[in-house]
């Protein structure tokens, strides 16, 4: 794979390419069935696919305000989009999509608007169906950056899983905390508030990945078992700001000092409460710790089931 990341670039593009455009934030089960049909095509026309990508998320440089988080611009119109841009300078010989891309200026250009502009130019469009998948309750829906933005903000995290095909992972580093943990007995991690989409308030089961870098850290193989609290310090009364903890479910907590952390969340166990005493506290995170090691040793041994549902 070569990444290119600047348009003096493109002049390294092989000639008459397959080519896919979208943000491709999180990529998703959907995004992944629209590269695999690239791929094919690349394949059988002797040539290569051109994954093509926006950083950072186009509404950040648009509308900073109304940014969606990253899961992790072009202001030209959907004419200028393809004739001075894709055309000019990508020089595709077949651009695939999903059947809602949306392109140019407003977003104004949809999957019809490049129909009619593949039938003036030199290129062949190949439109890929919407991905179904199924979710444990039975309900379909279709697979989107927004209804997984919108689970995770709901807390549906094994949902979300299932549109992602792997679990979601908030990964940034470790800072330090006030450490009411430990004096509860259970000491936590806490996260530094990164910049992607957070899942709902609550108390989640999860993995913990630990490396120096970014990088190490997503590719460590080790996962370590622990419940994750999203939320403010409630029953202490004195701390409004997010926290983002994790308790790992081992005695031996390793050395932490500037490491980075990747939280991956399997499964949301309960909602925040605010109790009357610190003890209420702890004798709950206690019995969420227990309910955490159930789902994480049933998580363990469940078949692979990404995907199985998804139509």
């Amino acid at each position: 794979m070569k990444i290119l990341r600047t348009i003096t670039e493109f002049g390294q593009l092989p000639a008459r390419c397959v080519l896919t455009v979208g943000n491709f934030d999180g990529v998703h089960i959907g995004h992944r069935q629209i590269i695999a049909v690239g791929l094919q095509i690349a394949a059988e026309r002797d040539t290569r696919l051109v994954v093509m990508t926006f950083e950072p998320h186009p509404v950040a440089i648009l509308h900073p305000d109304k940014a969606p988080g990253v899961l992790t611009a072009l202001k030209l119109s959907p004419a200028d989009f393809v004739d001075k841009f894709l055309v000019s300078d990508v020089k595709p010989a077949v651009i695939a999509e999903g059947d809602d891309f949306n392109f140019g200026a407003a977003r104004a250009g949809n999957i019809e608007t490049l129909r009619k502009m593949a039938a003036k130019n030199s290129f062949e469009l190949v439109v890929v169906p919407a991905r179904l998948t199924q979710l444990a309750t039975g309900q379909k829906v279709r697979v989107s950056s927004t209804t997984i933005r919108y689970m995770l903000e709901a807390g549906h995290v094994a949902d979300a899983a299932d549109l992602l095909g792997r679990a979601y992972i908030l990964a940034e580093k470790i800072i330090t905390g006030r450490g009411r943990g430990k004096q509860l007995g259970f000491p936590t991690l806490n996260l530094q508030i990164p910049r992607q989409v957070i899942p709902a308030e609550g108390v989640y089961a999860g993995r913990v990945s630990l490396g120096d870098d970014l990088g190490h850290t997503l590719d460590a193989k080790q996962r370590l078992k622990a419940v994750f609290s999203i939320g403010q310090a409630r029953t202490f009364g004195d701390e409004t700001h997010l926290l983002i903890e994790a308790h790992l479910l081992k005695n031996d907590i390793p050395e932490t000092s500037g490491k980075w952390m990747a939280m991956e969340f399997v499964q949301r166990i309960r909602s925040q409460h605010k109790f009357k005493i610190p003890d209420d506290l702890t004798r709950q995170i206690q019995k969420d710790c227990d309910k955490a090691k159930g789902i994480l040793n049933r998580a363990a041994h469940k078949p692979a089931h990404i995907g199985n549902r998804s139509s």
